[in-house]
């Protein structure tokens, strides 16, 4: 009995060693073939294909805020190492014109997280003493920025000072221009008017519009006053296309950009060949103002200062008409030379 249970458990185990063992060879020879089968759809190719990298041009709303502080002088030399910040030299320069909207274009356009300005107008081009300390001192006055960002100044005597265009080439043949346009009568007649704000305040008399836009001895348009000769746009450009050509110019029509800036501002991002950035959520209308205010984030806002949009003296209708008419044909000149038709009279 005992010799039978015997036989019986060895035969039972025979057969589950043979079991094993076979099982054993069919997973190596399962995984040999495996090896050698090629996957119809390999797991990668479902996924969806990795995003290319992006250049971070705002770095979130951090830019922002470290830049404010370089600004302050609250940064450290460390902060400036760590986040590889410098000091550049402009790629675009907003060249003119005084009165034409220099001041909100420049505002406007650091809106784009691509874009960072100068704060201060520094006159370095225009002015014999600053050009004389040299382009390393011209480079320590423009902001921190990203090495992928554009730094952007603005001074408006550039445009109609004559040493300017040269001393620009010099730097940067390859630079891009910005000039802002108003219709020049108005653009005149503004330009009094600051400049008969700024006497008033330091209760000085001054000449009426009138009397010095029109010559007293002839009765005609007074081309020696300034803010006459400055609105003769295609006197002073022409001397710039001595050294650039017309491509690196582009025009931006200053009374629209008071009226409805964000087509003006497209135009602005494509010429500098930034991606479009800057939207309708960025800009809106400030009903006590009367203008466009900026708006950066949830938290940030900012509008232009109140010295801005000033109100006109009422100006003599027949004067303003012979203004009108003295600048008729520069101004289809200048339309000619640009490409850019406005609406003037």
């Amino acid at each position: 009995m005992l010799f039978k249970q015997q036989a019986l458990l060895r035969q039972k185990l025979f057969i589950l060693g043979s079991l094993a063992i076979g099982s054993v060879l069919y997973l190596v020879a399962r995984v040999g073939t495996l090896d050698r089968l090629q996957p119809i759809c390999p797991i990668e190719s479902r996924l969806p294909p990795a995003e290319p990298e992006q250049i971070p041009l705002r770095t979130l709303q951090f830019k922002r805020g470290l830049l404010h502080e370089l600004r302050k002088g609250n940064a450290t030399k460390e902060q400036i190492r760590l986040h590889h910040l410098v000091q550049q030299l402009p790629r675009a320069i907003i060249i003119g014109v005084r009165k034409g909207g220099t001041r909100a274009l420049l505002e406007m356009l650091n809106l784009h997280p691509a874009v960072v300005k100068a704060s201060q107008e520094i006159h370095f081009f225009d002015n014999d003493q600053n050009y004389a300390r040299g382009i390393d001192w011209y480079r320590e006055k423009m902001p921190f920025s990203f090495p992928h960002q554009i730094t952007i100044e603005k001074s408006p005597a550039y445009f109609i000072t004559e040493e300017v265009p040269e001393r620009i080439f010099k730097m940067n043949s390859s630079i891009k221009l910005l000039i802002i346009v108003r219709e020049p009568t108005t653009r005149a007649v503004s330009d009094y008017t600051q400049v008969l704000e700024g006497k008033e305040r330091k209760n000085k008399t001054y000449h009426k519009f009138e009397k010095l836009a029109l010559d007293s001895n002839t009765c005609e348009v007074n081309t020696k006053y300034k803010a006459v000769r400055t609105s003769i746009y295609t006197k002073h450009l022409e001397r710039w296309l001595k050294y650039f050509p017309v491509e690196q110019f582009h025009i931006v029509d200053g009374d629209r950009l008071i009226m409805d800036p964000l087509p003006e501002l497209q135009l602005v991002e494509r010429f500098l060949n930034l991606p479009s950035r800057i939207s309708q959520y960025n800009l809106y209308f400030n009903a006590t103002r009367g203008f466009y205010c900026l708006r950066f984030n949830i938290v940030f806002n900012k509008c232009l200062a109140g010295s801005k949009g000033r109100t006109h003296p009422e100006v003599d209708p027949s004067v303003v008409t012979k203004l009108q008419n003295f600048f008729h044909p520069f101004n289809q000149k200048f339309y000619q030379i640009t490409g850019r038709t406005f609406k003037w009279p």
